[in-house]
């Protein structure tokens, strides 16, 4: 499945705060996210920008193979 990238996406990486290490690292349409909030409190989502975005996977290439969602 192919998502869409519009002016409705979102890009976020999500951090385990206990462990401090990126566990997700992905996009959607901001109608998916649930306008922010954040249903697991031992999760934080940081939204980047899409220039950001691209960047961060663009330099992390394959060591982000495990959590990234495209």
């Amino acid at each position: 499945m192919v998502k869409i990238e519009n002016g409705d996406t979102r890009y976020f990486v999500e951090i385990d705060l206990t462990s401090l290490k990126l566990v997700r690292c992905a996009f959607d349409q901001k109608e998916n996210l649930n306008k922010g909030r954040q249903d697991d409190p031992k999760l934080h989502r940081l939204f980047l920008t899409k220039g950001q975005y691209h960047k961060f996977v663009d330099r992390c290439g394959d060591n982000l193979a495990d959590i990234i969602e495209s």
